[in-house]
Parts: C-alpha cells; sequence; structure tokens
C-alpha cells in the first residue's frame, strides 16, 4: 500500500511546511511527501532539497495547467495555494500511491495516521468538519458556527482518498471546479476550495466523515474540545489520541481565537507554545516574510486584488494580455479609468 501525502505552499510558509514533513516523517517514515510549490525561490535563499523533510518538490507550473500564467494572475496567493490543490490531486490517481493525503502545511503531527489507512479500506474520500458537536454559547455559535456556514462544512486542511472509483471521480471533480472557481468570493457562494466539498457527501458514494475529536483540532473548534497531556506525555482530545493539529493564523489573530476558547485548558497553550518554537527553529531569515514571486509585476511593483479580479472577470483581457506579468496589462490598467 502506498501512501502520498503533499501540502500546497509558498516560500514565505516554508517554515511552516517543515514543521509538518517534519512531524510525518517521525510517525510515517515510508510514506512519499510531497511539496506542491506555487512560488519561485526568492533571491539570496538556498533551497536544496537533500536538507529538506520532504521527499521532492512538484511545481505548479508543471502541472500541465492551460495558459498557466494567465490562469494563475486571477488568483491572489491563497486562492492559488488552494486551487493547484485540486489538479495536483487528480493527477496523483494515476500515480502508482494507493492513497493520496493532502494537509495543509501550518498543520502537525501528533499521532500515527494508520488509523486513516484503516478507515479507506471501506471508504474512498474522508472528510473532516469544522465542527463534530454543536456550540450552545451564542459567542462561539457566531464566531465558529456561523463561519463554517460562510466558508465550508468541511475544512479542506485536509482531505484523503483511494485513488480509484469514488476518490478518483472525486479528484477529477474537485480539479475541474479548482481550474475555473477557486476564489475568495463569498458573496456569490464560493470561499476557495471548502464550499464545493459542501456537495461531496450528496454527490459521491464512499465518503466518511471523520467525527473523531483527535482530527484537525483548531482555534474554530476549541470551544468543544478539552486537551489533557498525560504524565507519560499523551496528548488526547476528548479523551481521544491527538492525531493533528491545524495552527491556522499564526500570530495574533490565531492567538485571540485561541485563548477566547482554550479558556483554562492549560495544555492547549503548550501545544501552541511548541508549535511556535518549532516554526522559529524552521524559519530562515533569507526568505523575506510574506515573500511571494508572483505578488508582483515584472518590474516589482504590487499587484492589487482589483487588477487580478478585472482581469478575472473579462475574457477579452486574457486574450489581449496572455503574459498579464510582463507589464502590458500593467499600462493598460494604469490608463483606464475605473472609477
Amino acid at each position: 500500500m502506498k501512501v502520498q501525502v503533499y501540502s500546497s505552499f509558498t516560500f514565505s510558509y516554508l517554515n511552516r511546511a517543515r514543521v509538518l514533513f517534519q512531524t510525518l516523517r517521525r510517525f510515517h517514515p515510508d510514506w512519499d511527501l510531497v511539496a506542491l510549490m506555487v512560488d519561485d525561490v526568492p533571491k539570496g535563499f538556498e533551497f536544496d532539497l537533500a536538507r529538506e523533510p520532504f521527499d521532492r518538490v512538484v511545481h505548479a507550473r508543471d502541472l500541465g495547467i492551460p495558459d498557466f500564467k494567465s490562469w494563475l494572475f486571477r488568483h491572489d496567493v491563497i486562492e492559488i495555494s488552494t486551487a493547484v490543490k485540486g489538479p495536483y490531486l487528480h493527477q496523483a490517481c494515476a500515480s502508482d500511491a494507493d492513497i493520496v493525503i493532502y494537509l495543509d502545511p501550518d498543520t502537525a503531527l501528533f499521532s500515527s495516521l494508520d488509523p486513516l489507512i484503516t478507515l479507506l479500506a471501506d471508504h474512498e474520500i474522508l472528510l473532516t468538519p469544522h465542527l463534530i458537536d454543536p456550540n450552545v454559547e451564542p459567542a462561539a455559535i457566531l464566531d465558529n458556527d456561523l463561519s463554517a456556514s460562510r466558508t465550508g462544512i468541511f475544512n479542506l486542511g485536509f482531505v484523503a482518498i483511494r485513488t480509484t472509483g469514488e476518490g478518483a471521480r472525486f479528484a477529477r471533480w474537485w480539479n475541474d471546479r479548482l481550474l475555473a472557481y477557486c476564489y475568495d468570493d463569498i458573496p456569490n457562494g464560493i470561499f476557495v476550495d471548502q464550499r464545493w466539498c459542501d456537495h461531496v457527501p450528496a454527490l459521491f458514494d464512499g465518503v466518511k466523515v471523520i467525527r473523531d475529536p483527535g482530527y484537525n483540532v483548531a482555534s474554530w473548534n476549541l470551544s468543544t474540545r478539552k486537551v489533557a497531556i498525560s504524565k507519560a506525555g499523551d496528548i488526547t482530545v476528548n479523551g481521544s489520541p491527538l492525531r493533528f493539529w491545524h495552527f491556522t493564523k499564526l500570530g495574533p489573530t490565531g492567538d485571540v481565537m485561541t485563548k477566547r476558547y482554550a479558556g483554562d485548558n492549560y495544555p492547549v497553550y503548550e501545544i501552541w507554545r511548541w508549535y511556535k518554537q518549532q516554526v522559529t527553529q524552521a524559519t530562515d531569515p533569507a526568505i523575506p516574510q510574506g515573500y511571494w514571486a508572483y505578488g508582483h509585476y515584472a518590474d516589482g511593483k504590487p499587484i492589487l486584488k482589483a487588477e487580478r479580479v478585472l482581469y478575472r472577470q473579462r475574457g477579452d483581457l486574457q486574450t489581449a494580455f496572455p503574459d498579464p506579468y510582463d507589464g502590458q496589462y500593467q499600462a493598460w490598467y494604469a490608463a483606464e479609468d475605473h472609477g
């Protein structure tokens, strides 16, 4: 049984991805670990795969996506980092992998994921919902329940499939949706890759919704999950082993939401402290903070969200400027009245 795990990220998230893959390697040394990158190496940074905790790098530009630069330009960094997940998963179904798992770069394992492999003996698609228990406090309902209603019932920081049957059919469908509709556009019912997967239990057979509290622990579900650490160092969540934690929004926002719902559940703070230390150790100062090679035009000027959205909406502009990074679209946009 060959298992492949991939994560999609840019160089600004390399520190987090290193922690993820280090923890994967600890528990699953034989799994195939793949870094999916939508980025180019920053100047002054030496990227040596032999020193990284993953086995190989796949560049988004090598996925065979038609008119790649035009397609890339239509997305901001969050949108594109999620949009490539579908094409990669679809193509991985034609590889020698029997099972493919996606994990966000800001997750970390705390115990084996072998139970997922067992589940995939009887199911073909595994998903984790943002919430597995109802909130009762009004503040938690506003923060968490309604947030999940807007951004998606399932958190697509994790998905796992068998690469045949319904798993492959799902991967093809997700590929098609993310190639065309992976945007942060909540008013129109889209939130990158997540809202699409609200449909998965209705569209596909063999779907297992994982309701084990040890999977995908994050600030949005801490209101209903009690974390404990035994004297032996074993970590449990509502009595179940902690499998992986999703350290979303590392920094002030994550701190605020974590403190709001962890309260006096002090092991949560120990886990966050550990994670921050790991990320700090994995950080290379040669990578500029917030770096993304495709965040600016050829002359170095940052690309505005409005410039991307207009280009996305107009097929005539995509035809006229097949490489919108080269400056011609930039000049056209500057000369037009957008008021």
